[in-house]
């Protein structure tokens, strides 16, 4: 069962390259950072050797378990990508949880990766161990280690495919990755506030935290040897056949549960529909709105944009360098701002196959006009709010409160003038968004490149028009905040003019370049 597994999944990756020129160099690609990885990895362990042995041990625990949680978080981020990852594509066939459950792990382990991840632990064995039986104990504890990583994941996944194929379960996937981007921040926040002590104490407390987990444990086997280690790597064994144990139990619920995310919903009137405005514009928003309420893709980037924002506001307010007074609180705005716009430089990519509905029924640039208005004023629906609350915290946090009306106000500009830019970007450089369940996916295959090149000259344009009133504001002269508003709003405006002009002419193109397959 486990060559047969093995088998399909080396022809799932043959046929998946087969006469897709951009899947071929992306495997490539893919081939090459995972020996880079490899070989990086096994250098950078085997250099423990050379630090204190009390150092090299906490930091090898803390790289253990950073590989773990990499390996559980991973998956989930390609969940609906990866046809290996759902087991709802394996319950027609005459397989027992078992029988699934040992393919599946020997189909876990096939590919760069668990390779990778295996030399990397491989260099755990030169820098950790300090005599020959932690050596030889350390061979053992990475093999259990790459076991443990293989089945975690697997277990993860399988307990929460069901949920993951719902829209609710991706938007806390998207709020968690979120959440654990931002949780990385931590420690370099702590060191330069001033408040996480000496490096070497932090790593200390670090590796005290995740001391007695499994991966920590099969890290201190290796530095220890003798009994003691023995005994460490039965403990981290014992947790591969508990998890093995969790993940048979979770397939076979995930064998006989219906899938939920076939299951029609309810269909709701907006709590907005009263107070938009009538006619088209109040239907492109209405519209617009429920695309952020429903699709987990776009909400990534609100939530990315707040969090980053706010990781922002405490790491630029220290060290000897750091920004003061009105700085403070406009620069964090500002960034908000410009992560939330940068969202509208592909602003029919949501709409896919359905913007034929749009294309056959406009019969002027006026039209389409109409169509990026409805689009910027429900972006500025959210946005403003969420600008101000973020305003609000960082004039707070900087002990003035009336610095958050000139943060607002040029984050507002700001904000405009993207989406202005952006106008003109979804014309010239449209691209699909892929129809999958995974909000990690931005492009279409073949798109990549369009996609990069539509977001870096959003973010370039945006950058250079609204120079004038930001770094003005930035230095401390926040009179200027007041012409942000309405320069933002002569920007934006002759962005949809000339996005409108340009957009009607190639409205079959950009139907084509928004609805290839995925």
């Amino acid at each position: 069962m486990a060559w047969l597994f093995v088998r399909l999944k080396l022809r799932l990756i043959a046929g998946n390259l087969r006469g897709d020129t951009m899947r071929q160099v992306g495997f490539v690609f893919t081939m090459i950072a995972a020996v880079m990885v490899a070989i990086g990895g096994l250098v950078l362990m085997s250099l423990l050797r050379l630090a204190p042995a009390d150092v090299a041990l906490d930091a090898g625990m803390i790289l253990f378990t950073v590989l773990t949680l990499t390996w559980v978080i991973g998956p989930l981020l390609v969940f609906g990508v990866d046809e290996t990852l759902d087991p709802a594509r394996l319950t027609l066939f005459p397989l027992s949880a078992r029988q699934m459950a040992v393919g599946m792990f020997a189909a876990s382990a096939t590919g760069p990766w668990p390779l990778a991840s295996l030399f990397f632990l491989l260099g755990a064995v030169v820098g950790l161990s300090r005599s020959l039986t932690g050596m030889l104990i350390g061979l053992v504890a990475i093999v259990l280690q790459v076991a443990l990583c293989l089945v975690a994941t697997r277990a993860v996944t399988t307990s929460l495919s069901g949920v993951l194929r719902t829209r609710r379960g991706r938007d806390l996937l998207a709020l968690g990755v979120v959440f654990v981007i931002l949780l990385t921040q931590l420690p370099n926040l702590l060191l330069t506030q001033g408040t996480g002590g000496d490096p070497r104490e932090l790593l200390t407390r670090v590796a005290s935290v995740v001391r007695w987990g499994p991966p920590a444990m099969a890290a201190h086997a290796i530095a220890d040897g003798g009994l003691i280690g023995l005994a460490e790597v039965v403990v981290v064994a014992l947790a591969v056949l508990a998890l093995g144990w969790l993940w048979i139990v979770a397939l076979r619920r995930a064998m006989v549960t219906p899938d939920s995310s076939t299951q029609v919903g309810s269909v709701r009137r907006s709590r907005f529909d009263g107070l938009l405005p009538g006619g088209a514009l109040g239907a492109v928003v209405a519209k617009e709105l429920k695309y952020v309420r429903r699709e987990p893709r776009g909400r990534m980037g609100w939530m990315a944009a707040i969090g980053f924002s706010g990781v922002l506001m405490f790491s630029l307010s220290s060290g000897p360098n750091g920004l003061e007074g009105s700085a403070l609180v406009v620069a964090p705005a500002c960034i908000g701002a410009l992560m939330i716009g940068l969202q509208a430089a592909n602003a029919f990519g949501i709409d896919g196959r359905a913007l034929w509905m749009n294309a056959i029924v406009y019969s002027s640039d006026r039209d389409l006009r109409t169509d990026f208005a409805g689009r910027h004023l429900a972006v500025s629906l959210l946005a403003v709010p969420l600008l101000a609350l973020l305003s609000v915290a960082a004039a707070l946090f900087a002990g003035h409160l009336l610095w958050a009306l000139p943060a607002l106000l040029t984050a507002a500009g700001l904000l405009l003038v993207a989406l202005g830019v952006g106008a003109v970007t979804s014309v010239i450089l449209p691209y699909t968004y892929p129809e999958r369940i995974n909000a990690f996916t931005s492009a279409a295959p073949g798109q990549g490149g369009v996609a990069f090149a539509g977001s870096f000259g959003a973010m370039l344009g945006t950058s250079m028009l609204a120079f004038p009133v930001v770094l003005p504001v930035f230095l401390g002269l926040t009179w200027v905040a007041l012409l942000a508003v309405p320069y933002g709003l002569a920007v934006s405006f002759a962005g949809r003019r000339l996005a409108a002009t340009i957009g009607y002419a190639r409205l079959p193109d950009l139907l084509g370049a928004v609805s290839r397959p995925s």
